[in-house]
């Protein structure tokens, strides 16, 4: 598959995405953990069905330590006895907080998330959430194709 479009072959789409990566950066140096971080991109971008930040955050969680066996757990975390009850919760708020046309989210799942994180984390916890939507969108749009990233390739936190 052919990308529709090349982010930085225009000066408008080029300097939105630094916007946004400059944005990532921020985020990873926050004191939300980034295997909580990474977790939550790759549920929003299963969820949300691109194939290109999927590839991208499973390589860059792995590539930081994360186990195989939490990463084919993630789209199944329910049920899966491998995350803590602070990445539930994480995961929870990201799913609410992704399909915001099934409800929005809920009282409890932000109170589930207020018990294990604290103000900053949750203002991480939701700028990352809101930012890998912003991602997942421009590239199902565009339809980026998946399955080349190396980790690092576009620096920490898009």
């Amino acid at each position: 598959m052919d990308a529709r479009f090349t982010y930085y072959d225009t000066s408008v789409a080029a300097k939105f995405m630094q916007a946004m990566q400059s944005a990532g950066k921020t985020l990873m140096g926050s004191t939300l953990p980034v295997p909580t971080q990474e977790l939550v991109r790759l549920r929003a971008s299963q969820i949300n069905g691109c194939a290109v930040c999927v590839d991208m955050h499973t390589k860059e969680a792995a590539h930081a330590g994360e186990t195989s066996q939490r990463l084919h757990l993630v789209a199944a975390w329910r049920e899966a006895t491998v995350f803590t009850d602070a990445e539930r919760a994480a995961l929870e708020l990201t799913e609410q907080g992704t399909s915001i046309a099934a409800g929005g989210v809920t009282d409890e799942a932000w109170a589930n998330a207020a018990k294990h994180y604290d103000d900053e984390q949750l203002a991480a916890l939701v700028s990352v959430i809101a930012l890998i939507n912003a991602w997942n969108r421009m590239n199902v749009i565009t339809q980026q194709p998946a399955g080349a990233y190396q980790p690092g390739q576009w620096g920490s936190g898009d």
